[in-house]
Formats: structure tokens, sequence, C-alpha cells
């Protein structure tokens, strides 16, 4: 199966702070029916303990997650966030990354999540392909875009 889709995806975000942003996304996966009721309030609390804002070179990016208990089927929900919103530094707990791309992993086995992390902090890597995901307009491009990198599960 694929990690994304048009329905969890959201272009233009606009979120006050790093929560909002988990909310939004918590909800959308929720919706789809990947997540229980518990998952949103758990990707908060992790966040504040280990932030998950890369500091990649010209585009931030995050990569907030919860522990699988809280999921029911693997997932990922994209926010492209305008404005970029202010993430907690992984690894950093003094830092802050103003995040342009937000990406609320939602993941079944524990072995997955670590290979999910690993791609994707591959991936972010590229700035052209950060380039390339903030100039999308609609949400089906930008799910066509990540599920092209990322291997299927």
């Amino acid at each position: 199966m694929s990690w994304t889709n048009q329905n969890l995806i959201q272009v233009n975000l606009q979120a006050s702070d790093s929560s909002d942003v988990i909310r939004t996304l918590g909800n959308m996966l929720f919706e789809q029916g990947c997540v229980d009721d518990t998952f949103i309030e758990a990707v908060i609390a992790r966040e504040k303990i280990f932030a998950t804002g890369l500091p990649t070179p010209e585009i931030q990016v995050a990569i907030p997650h919860a522990d699988v208990e809280h999921v029911k089927r693997s997932a990922i929900a994209v926010g492209l966030l305008s404005p970029p919103v202010a993430f907690g530094e992984m690894g950093n707990p003094d830092g802050t990354v103003h995040v342009q791309i937000a990406c609320c992993l939602a993941v079944k086995e524990s072995e997955s999540l670590v290979s999910l992390l690993q791609n994707l902090v591959e991936i972010f890597q590229d700035t052209a392909y950060l380039r390339r995901l903030l100039e999308q307009e609609s949400a089906e491009d930008v799910a066509d875009l990540i599920n092209e990198r990322l291997p299927v599960y």
C-alpha cells in the first residue's frame, strides 16, 4: 500500500504552532481510520520530549509521530505550511526550526517506523525534491511525489 493519499495532504496549511499542525494532521489520520483517538495527544506529548524538527539546509521539515500502540493502519499525513511554523529541533533541546513541510507519521510496526524515518531523513536531504513538494498546488500531486520516493508497505 502507498503511504499517503490526497485525503491526508493539506496544501497551504496555516497553523498557530506545532501542536496546531499536529492536531490538523492527526485529525486527517483519524478521519481516515488510521489512528486511535489517543494518537493526537500522544504525538503532542512525544514532541515536547523528543522534538522532530529537522534542520535541513534550505527547507525545514518536521516528522512528528507517536508510538505504534496508537496506530490502526500505517499512513503519513502531510502539511505544506504557510507561513512556516516553529518546531523544536531534533537532538537540540534549545533549538527551533521553522518548518515548511510537516509529515505526521502513523506507523503500525516498530521496525517499519525505524526504516521509514531513515528513508525520510535521506529524502529530506534533497533540497530540489523539497522545493518540488512546496511548489505543488494539489493534494494529489503532493501525495504522488511522496509515494514515488517511498517503498510501499
